[in-house]
C-alpha cells in the first residue's frame, strides 16, 4: 500500500506531516511522492486565513480528479475549526482533526476494506496532554523542525487558531531529548523548535523556552539550535541570557508584531504595546548585536485608518526588520473582528499592502548590505541550482557560493564564509579556510 501526504500552512504541520508518515510506514505503507498512484491521501490542513482554506479545498478537489480510486483524508485545522463546514466536503472520505493523529492509520485501513464518509473531529475539552509524535526523521531535509508547544491562550480578535488547536500544551523534556537525539543520529545538524505559540513553552509544566533550547544543545551532533516564530510578550531578559550563554543558538528572531499602531493593537487583543514590542527588539540587540529580526505585518485590519497604518508604516521602519511577512487583513468565519463594523475595502487592503512591502524590501536590502564583509558560518542546505551552493548563516541569512569554486556537494556541511555582495533576496559569500 502506498501513501501520499500534502501539508499546507505552518512549520507545526510540516512537523506532523512528517509524524504521520512515521505512522504509516509502521502500519505497512510506503511513502510516495507520486499522488496518482496512492493508494491513500493525506492532507494536512491549514486555516489561519480563508485564502490558505481555499488552497486545501482547492487541491482536495484536484487530488479526487486526479486519483478517484484512493482514499483520501482531510486532517488538520480546517476540520477541527470548521467540522460541520468539513464534513459537506464530500471528496475527502476521512475527515479528522488536529487531535489523535495516530488512530488515522486504521481509519484509512478500514476506509481501504469498505467505503463510507468517516467524520471523526473529536473536540478540545482545554485538559489535553500534549500529544507525543516523535519524528526520528525530516525526509530530505537539512534542518529538522521539532514541535515542543501546540494549543494558544490568547484569543487575538482574527484568529482562529485556538479554536483549532485547543489550550496551551508542552512538550516533556525528556520526550524532546530522546526526539532530538535519533533526529541527530539521522544526521540533522540544526534543529528548528516550533509551535503554535512558542514563547509560551512550559508554562504548565514550570520550565521555559530556554530549558528546552539548553537540552538539545546538550546533544551530541546537534550544532545550531533556531527559534519558529514568537509571541512577542513574554520573553524576558533571564530567557535573552540563557539564550546567549548557547555557542549553537542562532540569533534570528521572528517576532510576530501585526501592527505598529497600539490603537490597532488593542483592537487586535494583542497583549503588548509598540514601546513593548520595541523595548524588547533593543534588549535582543544587546545581547545578539547581528540577530536578523523579522516579522508579520497585516494591514487594512476593521477600523484602520490612514493615520495608523501610516504609525504602524513608521514603526515599521524605525525597528529596520530583516524582513517583513505582509499580508492584508482577510475575514476568518468565527473570529471577532468578523463582526466588527468598519471593515476595510479590499483596495485599500491592497494599497496598503503594497506600500508595506515596499518599505519591506527597503528594510531587508538595508539590512543586507550591512552583512557584507561579515563571516559566518554557513550550513549548506542543497544547490539551489546548478551555478550555486546555498545555505543560511545562524542570523538566517541566505547565502550563495558560486558552485565552480568549491567542492560538488556542500550539502549538511559548515564553512566559514566571508560575505562580499549583497543582492536583493540573498547574499552572495566566499569559503574562507579559518
Amino acid at each position: 500500500m502506498k501513501a501520499f501526504f500534502i501539508s499546507f500552512g505552518c512549520k507545526v504541520n510540516q512537523y506532523e506531516t512528517e509524524g504521520m508518515k512515521s505512522f504509516f510506514e509502521k502500519s505497512g505503507f510506503d511513502i510516495t511522492s507520486d499522488s496518482k498512484s496512492a493508494d491513500a491521501i493525506i492532507i494536512n490542513s491549514c486555516t489561519v486565513t480563508s485564502n490558505g482554506e481555499s488552497k486545501v479545498i482547492h487541491a482536495l478537489k484536484k487530488l479526487r480528479r486526479n486519483n478517484p480510486n484512493a482514499v483520501i483524508a482531510l486532517t488538520g485545522c480546517i476540520p477541527q475549526a470548521f467540522p460541520e463546514k468539513a464534513s459537506k466536503l464530500t471528496d475527502a472520505d476521512i475527515i479528522t482533526g488536529t487531535k489523535m493523529r495516530s488512530s488515522l492509520t486504521e481509519l484509512v485501513k478500514k476506509e481501504l476494506e469498505q467505503r463510507r464518509h468517516t467524520v471523526c473531529v473529536e473536540k478540545y475539552s482545554g485538559t489535553e496532554d500534549f500529544e507525543n509524535l516523535n519524528c526520528t526523521q525530516f525526509r530530505d531535509k537539512t534542518r529538522a523542525f521539532v514541535k515542543i508547544q501546540d494549543g494558544c491562550n490568547q484569543f487575538c480578535s482574527y484568529c482562529i487558531i485556538p479554536y483549532a488547536r485547543g489550550r496551551c500544551r508542552s512538550k516533556p523534556i525528556n520526550i524532546l531529548k530522546h526526539e532530538v537525539m535519533e533526529l541527530a543520529a539521522s544526521g540533522h545538524r540544526e534543529i528548528v523548535l516550533v509551535g503554535i505559540n512558542l514563547a509560551f513553552y512550559g508554562s504548565e509544566l514550570c520550565i521555559r523556552l530556554p530549558d528546552a533550547a539548553e537540552v538539545c544543545s546538550k546533544v551530541e551532533g546537534v550544532e545550531r539550535i533556531r527559534l519558529g516564530s514568537l509571541e512577542p510578550e513574554i520573553l524576558t531578559d533571564s530567557d535573552l541570557k540563557r539564550f546567549a550563554a548557547l555557542k549553537e543558538f542562532c540569533p534570528h528572531f521572528h517576532l510576530s508584531l501585526q501592527s505598529g499602531c497600539d490603537k490597532t493593537l488593542k483592537a487586535m487583543n494583542r497583549h503588548y504595546s509598540s514601546s513593548e514590542y520595541y523595548d524588547l527588539v533593543c534588549r535582543i540587540r544587546k545581547y545578539f548585536p547581528d540577530a536578523s529580526i523579522t516579522t508579520d505585518i497585516m494591514v487594512g485590519f476593521p477600523g484602520e485608518t490612514e493615520e495608523d497604518f501610516i504609525e504602524s508604516m513608521k514603526f515599521a521602519e524605525k525597528v529596520g526588520f530583516a524582513k517583513i511577512h505582509v499580508f492584508p487583513y482577510s475575514v476568518r468565519e468565527g473570529t471577532k473582528a468578523a463582526k466588527m463594523k468598519e471593515q476595510i475595502p479590499d483596495d485599500v487592503k491592497y494599497r496598503r499592502a503594497e506600500e508595506m512591502k515596499r518599505l519591506a524590501a527597503e528594510c531587508e536590502k538595508k539590512f543586507l548590505e550591512s552583512q557584507v564583509g561579515k563571516v559566518y558560518p554557513v550550513l549548506f542546505e542543497r544547490e539551489h541550482s546548478p551555478e550555486f551552493h546555498q545555505g543560511h548563516t545562524p542570523n538566517y541569512v541566505m547565502v550563495k557560493i558560486p558552485s565552480e569554486n568549491c567542492e560538488k556537494s556542500l550539502r549538511r556541511k559548515i564553512f566559514y564564509v566571508k560575505i562580499v555582495e549583497s543582492k536583493n533576496d540573498c547574499c552572495i559569500g566566499e569559503i574562507v579556510n579559518d
